[in-house]
């Protein structure tokens, strides 16, 4: 039934299929990416271990929303990759968040929105040059440990 088979003949643009069919709908649709960082801080008046200076291993998902372009595609991968690595991650993996962010208790509340914040800065600019046609942020999850996290929504930013 699910037999293994060699594709006969690759399909050719312009061939077996028109420049004009790769994009298949006007739709809005939701790509989605994670991360991770490592990062030390603390929290203030607060009474608990997590007053004391301790890390964790973070993990971000980024849910970005838009509509395809002539391809099909909405936004590459790699590129929300780019934009981490470049504009986000340096100002948090292995780095001791009181003093790398701005001022601010560290907690995961407070840091999901600041992650959200900087995403939707990058891509308004990007959509200033063109590329990602409609995009925005529509969700930021940062979990603190496996199996806690803080969320930030766009329609609770929006507010």
């Amino acid at each position: 039934m699910y037999g293994f088979r060699i594709v006969d003949k690759l399909q050719k643009i312009d061939e077996d299929i028109q420049l004009n069919e790769l994009k298949y709908h006007n739709k809005r649709v939701l790509v989605s990416k994670e991360f991770t960082f490592d990062a030390a801080h603390h929290l203030h008046c607060y009474e608990g271990k997590c007053k004391n200076l301790h890390g964790h291993t973070y993990k971000v998902v980024f849910g970005i929303s838009g509509y395809v372009d002539h391809r099909g595609l909405m936004m590459d991968f790699g590129d929300i990759k780019d934009i981490w690595k470049n504009e986000i991650e340096i100002h948090l993996d292995h780095r001791y968040l009181n003093e790398t962010l701005p001022p601010m208790n560290t907690t995961a509340e407070n840091i999901v929105v600041w992650i959200y914040e900087k995403m939707k800065e990058e891509l308004e600019e990007e959509e200033y040059k063109g590329r990602f046609n409609g995009s925005r942020v529509e969700f930021v999850r940062l979990f603190e440990t496996p199996t806690s996290y803080a969320e930030a929504r766009r329609e609770w930013m929006e507010e």
